[in-house]
């Protein structure tokens, strides 16, 4: 399976890429560090809302009080303007000590040098508490670059107080396929009140690439770094979406395109509870829920059980990484480790960047869980045995998929572009930036 994770990790997902699992971490040889000396003073950014950013500067409070020599400054952007600053960052060499990282950016600022060797940290950074699937997800080029900060999914995030105002079940999400998907979408809209949709517009990299992995068993990459989908598939995607805004089953034009540049749970249809289905990453199931002030769900997307096979993977939510360029490596190490392996950390985080990837973590977590938090561990278990396994990373590139997309699905919903002229276009263009 080839994946993709970008906007709607972030929310970051989500957010985050499907690693290749193919190869698994292994000891690499690293010049030693020299030992730090006096106070250190880190930089440590990150993506997110305002939930995650008090969550996050509790800890980091936390680690401050039992690390009185060390300083951490931190910063929260939101995620459209997230990697663009990062970029210009690491182009003036000022980038963070502490970078948080999803999709195909661990090996693309990896392979760049830009990251720093973690086996060269080992002594203040264990590694060895964590699930191996989720720590493959910082390894690239036989070197572990980063650290995963919770096990995270893409599915299908489902209001079901929506579904019953609009007096239609639940589906099965072990049958369901596509077409029963837009009956469903266009049932909900049809009787919920005005400006409630069944659906928001789901075109996004991750969801083609799911779409994709069912309908023809392989995603938007090779595992040779090339693109793998036909243009015909993505005109299939096209399509269908089309189809959903006509219906009046997902928003007209000039919403979903507004919509694709508001990320944040709080802006979203489903977060406003003007929507009854949204693919999405698991670890936003708590922001969604708190946003619409109602309990949702999570369930397989559609098609799961009837096509070439399954769409769905598991991956790190988020990888922390260190630059290569840090004064204080030992420093950042140790509070990563701090942040990932600390059970006083994880009651202050809780599953905001994933369910924690240390089983001990989770466990001391779990008798504390709300219902929605349990509703996303269970799913997590429960995706863990559905799915194959089957990962393929995206190419160095392959994170301008999100514009190249977003723009695209503009012009086809607005009428400007024919869905199979915009299926050719996306692959000769996703294909130019990865080569």
């Amino acid at each position: 399976m080839g994946g993709l994770a970008t906007a709607a990790l972030l929310l970051t997902a989500a957010c985050g890429q499907e690693t290749d699992a193919g190869s698994e971490p292994t000891e690499t040889a690293a010049a030693e560090l020299p030992a730090e000396e006096g106070p250190a003073t880190l930089r440590f950014v990150w993506w997110g809302n305002e939930e995650r950013a008090a969550m996050t500067n509790t800890a980091v409070d936390a680690f401050e009080a039992a690390n009185p020599d060390i300083t951490v400054e931190t910063e929260s952007v939101d995620f459209n303007s997230y990697f663009d600053r990062l970029a210009t960052a690491v182009a003036a060499g000022d980038q963070a000590d502490l970078i948080t990282l999803g999709g195909a950016y661990p090996r693309e600022y990896g392979d760049r040098g830009v990251l720093l060797d973690l086996s060269t940290v080992s002594d203040e950074l264990d590694l060895s508490t964590l699930d191996e699937g989720a720590l493959s997800n910082g390894f690239f080029s036989d070197t572990q670059y980063g650290v995963p900060t919770g096990v995270n999914t893409f599915g299908l995030i489902v209001n079901p107080a929506v579904f019953e105002a609009a007096g239609v079940e639940l589906p099965d999400d072990e049958t369901w396929d596509w077409d029963e998907f837009m009956e469903i979408a266009t049932e909900i809209s049809a009787n919920a009140p005005e400006g409630t949709y069944g659906v928001e517009d789901p075109t996004a990299p991750d969801a083609l690439d799911l779409y994709a992995n069912q309908h023809t068993g392989v995603g938007l990459y090779s595992e040779d770094g090339g693109v793998a989908i036909e243009p015909g598939t993505v005109e299939e995607w096209f399509d269908m979406t089309t189809q959903l805004m006509e219906s009046g089953a997902s928003p007209e034009a000039s919403i979903s395109s507004e919509l694709a540049g508001q990320p944040s749970p709080e802006q979203t249809l489903l977060g406003r509870g003007l929507a009854g289905m949204k693919f999405g990453w698991s670890n936003l199931l708590t922001a969604y829920s708190t946003a619409a002030g109602q309990d949702m769900v999570m369930l397989l997307p559609p098609g799961e059980s009837n096509h070439e096979g399954p769409g769905m993977w598991l991956q790190a939510s988020q990888l922390f990484t260190i630059s290569a360029d840090s004064e204080f490596p030992r420093s950042t190490a140790k509070l990563i480790d701090f942040l990932v392996n600390s059970t006083e950390s994880a009651d202050i985080l809780g599953a905001n960047r994933g369910i924690p990837a240390n089983p001990e973590v989770r466990e001391h977590l779990r008798p504390g869980l709300t219902p929605v938090q349990q509703t996303e561990y269970d799913f997590i278990e429960r995706v863990s045995e559905h799915v194959d396994g089957d990962f393929v990373i995206g190419p160095t590139g392959s994170t301008d998929s999100v514009a190249i997309l977003q723009r695209l699905n503009d012009q086809v919903l607005f009428g400007q572009l024919e869905p199979a002229a915009a299926g050719e276009q996306f692959v000769t263009e996703l294909t130019a930036a990865v080569s």
